[in-house]
């Protein structure tokens, strides 16, 4: 009869996990002081649910499962190939804006979590007796990275990332903290030596230092988590992204030998990249329809034209400038705001008698501010060209 690890890893891998390793339910005493001092330091401003009594409960099991003795660390693989038009203003006739690989098919925080409930359930028939389990994925207390890196399923990456040999860093971690009392795996001594492309690629400059992400400049926080207006000196490096980022992923060489996922439901090509003139313009019902079940529900159909605005103020092209002047009109200033910084970018005649009509007409002092710092970009460029 296999031992009792030999179970639990072949029982995971039968349900579809890619990875599966095995850590102790000690405390994680290191990981909790780095995360805290990070909080105190401003690196975790904008996510309020990201505080202190969040961290010492993440890094303490026994607070989360007060039988816990050991946890098993699970990975479940989501990349996907990209198509043949990835680049920064590719398909010039309907600007494309670009979605993080993680976010194109259905929400992983229930497909992981319905499989880790059934995991267990198959667990305690397969071992004859009862396994006392809590489960969590990344919006829990439990601090996933550290849990992955400890049980050896891979190695802090320069980004903050953890990767993992046999998948780079295109995986969703779970943990399950259990009562079982389980012979822990030994953590990798891989590094990411030297390199440092993830730093140098971040246009945001969000990766500050080796394993330190400012998540003020980072702009998968800026796409998604952050609802009000993105921060004026970084719109120009959010590129195309409308939500989420891959680019630090992207260039490391960790990630070169990744495999596509065998995940139906994170397979959805068409989001990769999607038209922005069509998403400025959907209704709330039409974006609940078209995004219900994804990860993309997380930025609201407003914050999610704010960043399309700016993914077309990035990409220049007078074919949006319709769809801006309508956005003009929309109901949140969140959204007007924008799509008038995107008509100063555009420049032209036609967005300038856009928006010259809505320094008129617009009553939001706010909007009315980056109208007119709009206007002045227009008349920047107009001098220089002439």
């Amino acid at each position: 009869m296999p031992d009792i690890e030999t179970v639990v890893k072949r029982y995971a891998r039968e349900l579809g996990f890619d990875l599966v390793r095995i850590t102790s339910a000690e405390q994680f005493a290191e990981d909790r002081a780095v995360a805290l001092d990070r909080i105190k330091s401003g690196l975790m401003d904008g996510l309020p649910w990201y505080n202190e009594n969040r961290v010492k409960r993440g890094t303490n099991p026994q607070e989360l499962l007060p039988e816990a003795r050991s946890i098993i660390c699970l990975g479940l693989n989501y990349f996907q190939e990209e198509g043949p038009e990835t680049s920064f203003g590719a398909n010039s006739n309907r600007p494309k804006g670009k979605v993080a690989r993680y976010a194109r098919g259905r929400d992983y925080h229930k497909v992981i979590k319905q499989r880790m409930r059934q995991y267990v359930a198959g667990l305690s028939e397969r071992l004859g007796s009862a396994v006392t389990a809590r489960w969590y994925v990344d919006d829990g207390p439990m601090l996933d990275r550290a849990a992955a890196k400890r049980s050896g399923l891979g190695w802090f990456g320069k980004n903050t990332n953890i990767l993992t040999p046999e998948l780079g860093s295109w995986v969703f971690l779970g943990q399950i903290i259990t009562d079982l009392d389980l012979e822990p795996d030994t953590p990798l001594k891989k590094t990411c030596g030297s390199c440092v492309l993830c730093i140098k690629a971040c246009p945001t400059g969000a990766i500050i230092a080796p394993y330190v992400i400012d998540n003020t400049r980072c702009i998968s926080h800026l796409t998604i988590e952050n609802r009000g207006p993105i921060p004026l000196e970084l719109r120009h490096q959010m590129l195309d992204w409308v939500f989420g980022c891959d680019i630090c992923q992207e260039v490391c060489p960790v990630n070169r030998k990744a495999t596509a996922n065998q995940e139906h439901g994170f397979q959805r090509k068409e989001l990769g990249l999607i038209d922005l003139e069509e998403l400025l313009q959907l209704s709330e019902e039409q974006f609940q329809q078209r995004f219900q079940g994804t990860p993309i529900m997380r930025a609201k159909r407003v914050g999610l034209k704010r960043n399309v605005c700016v993914a077309l103020g990035n990409l220049k092209n007078p074919v949006a400038i319709p769809v801006l002047e309508q956005a003009l009109t929309e109901e949140e200033p969140l959204v007007r705001c924008h799509a008038a910084w995107a008509l100063g970018q555009i420049g032209g005649p036609q967005a300038n008698s856009v928006l010259r009509h809505a320094a008129t007409a617009e009553p939001d002092p706010q909007v009315i501010t980056e109208v007119a710092a709009a206007l002045s970009e227009l008349e920047k460029a107009t001098r220089k060209s002439g």
